[in-house]
């Protein structure tokens, strides 16, 4: 054979095996790290902003972060947390174990559609088609817009007659987190085969309108490259890093008290101006369309086990109903406690519960499409598992968000707002 050809061969195999590449977490490990004060914080914050890809930051509350730390900087990081003072606790001590884990071997060659095991944007936007047809007297398959790749983003609406207060779920604008996309369609089809009295109500008092994927192309991406991407895939202009944070990206506050990065790198990048992602412009330019029976917004994320609401931008400014917001997050935490999992969900503003946070959709539906009930629901765990949460907690989590909604619209009625 031939030098060149030698060359044409070594290519498409490069080719190839780039094209099939799939990132890999071995010994990678998330830290627990708790402060003390605010200095503390500051310390790590600026300590991981310049670990690039080194450090992952999975969660950011008022007290503590969670870490996922590259093993060939793990002496590092733990050097800087003890001499710093940090208190360190190891949550998960090798990430990829967990992803290895992840599908049930018994799930991993089962073509039906079900809830013991994640599935992929083609086995989801199947099912859809499917209820389409089951449920063609209640469903309409909805086509929002098209992602950066070419993808449709699809959404279902569920009603039983016309004329009815509209309820609207954003699911998966974070790529990696599969719980919300397994959550969104476990509701979907509870609304159309419960023969529970109280969801039966939710069925057919309401429209509902359910995005199961926003970030399509991400998702894909977590399927097919890396199971930890969160942004969307959209190239920035003078960067090599791909996407951008949907969840920053929204024409509310954008860009304001950093809550934001302004770093194509970062995973909290929050675009080149609002509504830069095809994703978040589709999104914004469908609730708008339906924003006069629009009464409760809703966005599914993990992890933290939060019930959210505005504003992000601002631990000063305070949404003007406040006090009824705060009597639905009772009833909402409360339903989930009261079940047997007994699992503790907490609620209030973005920026008083977990940090400063601008160009959030839900702070966008509240404050520029005068939503009064806008939420962000952050699922299970509380960090054992993280964004790598077991399929065995798919039904456990589903349910317990079912049992908030229930009590969350209950409340909205008493209140007057639908």
């Amino acid at each position: 054979m031939k030098l060149c050809e030698y060359l044409i061969l070594f290519t498409s195999i490069l080719a190839i095996s780039s094209a099939s590449f799939k990132v890999r977490y071995d010994e990678f490990a998330v830290y627990r790290v708790t402060f003390e004060n605010e200095q503390q914080r500051q310390v790590l914050q600026q300590f991981l902003g310049k670990g690039e890809q080194k450090y992952d930051i999975w969660y950011e509350g008022r007290n503590e972060m969670h870490v996922m730390v590259n093993p060939i900087e793990d002496r590092t990081f733990r050097s800087l947390t003890y001499m710093t003072g940090l208190e360190v606790e190891v949550f998960i001590p090798n990430v990829q174990k967990l992803i290895d884990d992840e599908q049930p071997l018994e799930e991993r060659y089962n073509s039906d559609f079900n809830w013991k095991r994640y599935h992929n944007l083609e086995e989801i936007y199947a099912w859809l088609d499917k209820i389409l047809i089951d449920y063609a007297n209640v469903t309409e398959g909805l086509v929002i817009g098209q992602s950066y790749e070419g993808r449709d983003i699809r959404a279902v609406k569920i009603s039983h007659n016309t004329g009815k207060p509209a309820i609207f779920i954003e699911s998966t604008i974070h790529a990696r987190e599969w719980i919300t996309v397994a959550t969104a369609t476990w509701f979907i089809n509870e609304l159309l085969t419960s023969d529970n009295s109280q969801v039966r109500e939710l069925a057919e008092n309401y429209d509902w309108y359910v995005v199961p994927v926003l970030n399509v192309d991400g998702f894909v991406y977590t399927h097919t490259n890396n199971r930890l991407w969160r942004k969307t895939r959209q190239p920035n202009a003078n960067s090599d890093c791909i996407g951008t944070d949907g969840n920053r990206n929204f024409d509310a506050h954008w860009m304001e008290n950093g809550g934001a990065s302004d770093e194509p790198c970062e995973d909290r990048y929050a675009g080149s101006a609002p509504f830069s992602e095809p994703e978040t412009e589709a999104l914004s330019e469908f609730v708008a369309s339906i924003k006069d029976d629009l009464r409760i917004y809703l966005a599914f994320h993990s992890y933290s086990q939060f019930l959210l609401y505005p504003y992000g931008h601002s631990e000063e400014e305070i949404p003007q109903n406040k006090e009824d917001l705060e009597a639905i997050g009772d009833v909402f935490t409360s339903a989930i406690r009261n079940l047997a999992y007994g699992t503790e969900y907490t609620h209030g503003t973005t920026a008083n519960l977990l940090y400063i946070a601008s160009g959030s959709s839900i702070d966008w539906a509240y404050s520029e499409l005068d939503i009064q009930l806008a939420f962000l629901i952050e699922f299970r765990d509380t960090g054992r598992y993280g964004q790598v949460l077991p399929p065995a907690y798919i039904i456990p989590n589903a349910e317990e968000i079912l049992a908030g909604l229930i009590a969350l619209v209950d409340k909205a009625k008493d209140l007057n707002y639908i």
